[in-house]
C-alpha cells in the first residue's frame, strides 16, 4: 500500500481527502464499486448494512480458502461464483435489499459450519420409518443467524435454514425439508418422504 505525503501547503486538504477515503474503505464492500455490474452490485455499494454483510462474508470466505483441503479448492471457489450470480438474481425480488441480506445470511453460516469455523453441535439420530434406508441426524446450529442445521442421511449432508412454521421447528433448503415439533419429525429428502422420532 503507498504512502502520500502531503506538502505542508495543501496538508489540511489532503487530510480531510485521505479522512473520506479511509471512510469508504471501511463503509463500502469487499470489491472494487468502480467495477461493479447491475443493480443488485450497485445496491450493495451504496447501502452501508450490505457492505458490512458482504465484507464478513469476504473474511469468512478468506478462511475457508485457507481451511479447504486442497482439492476441494475448485470446488469450493465454483460454488462461491455460484453463489454470486445467485446473488444478483435478487433485482428481481420485491424487497431486493431483504433478499440480498438473506442471501449474504445464509451463504456466511453455510460457509462457517463447512470450513469449522463453529463449534460443531453434538447431532440427535432419529429413528425414521421403512422409506428411509439408511441412518438420519440432525446437528442444531441455534445461534447462527438464521438458525440453522446440519442433516445427514447415510453419507449425504445438506445445510438447511429456519423458516416461520405454526408449531415446532422447521428448516429448508432446496430439495430438502425438516420439520421437527416433540421429538417427532417429517422429512422431505429430494422427494423422499418419511417421519422419523428421536432416538432417546
Amino acid at each position: 500500500m503507498k504512502t502520500f505525503w502531503p506538502s505542508l501547503g495543501c496538508a489540511i486538504t489532503a487530510g480531510i481527502a485521505a479522512s473520506a477515503a479511509a471512510v469508504a474503505l471501511v463503509s463500502g464492500p469487499s470489491y472494487d464499486c468502480t467495477r461493479a455490474q447491475g443493480q443488485v452490485q450497485e445496491l450493495i455499494c451504496t447501502n452501508e448494512s450490505l457492505a458490512a454483510l458482504d465484507r464478513t462474508l469476504a473474511d469468512v470466505y478468506a478462511i475457508a480458502l485457507d481451511r479447504f483441503p486442497l482439492d476441494e479448492l475448485s470446488t469450493l471457489k465454483a460454488e462461491q461464483r455460484g453463489w454470486i450470480k445467485g446473488r444478483d438474481e435478487c433485482w428481481k425480488a420485491d424487497d431486493v435489499s431483504a433478499c440480498v441480506t438473506d442471501e449474504y445470511h445464509r451463504r456466511t453460516v453455510a460457509l462457517q459450519i463447512k470450513s469449522g469455523q463453529l463449534m460443531a453441535p453434538t447431532p440427535v439420530s432419529y429413528n425414521c420409518d421403512e422409506a428411509a434406508e439408511l441412518p438420519f441426524s440432525a446437528a442444531f446450529y441455534g445461534d447462527t443467524h438464521p438458525a440453522s442445521v446440519v442433516l445427514t442421511y447415510g453419507p449425504d449432508q445438506v445445510i438447511a435454514f429456519s423458516t416461520p412454521s405454526g408449531s415446532g421447528a422447521k428448516y429448508a433448503t432446496s430439495g430438502v425439508e425438516f420439520w421437527e415439533h416433540h421429538g417427532e419429525a417429517t422429512v422431505d429428502w429430494f422427494g423422499k418422504k418419511w417421519k422419523c422420532k428421536v432416538i432417546r
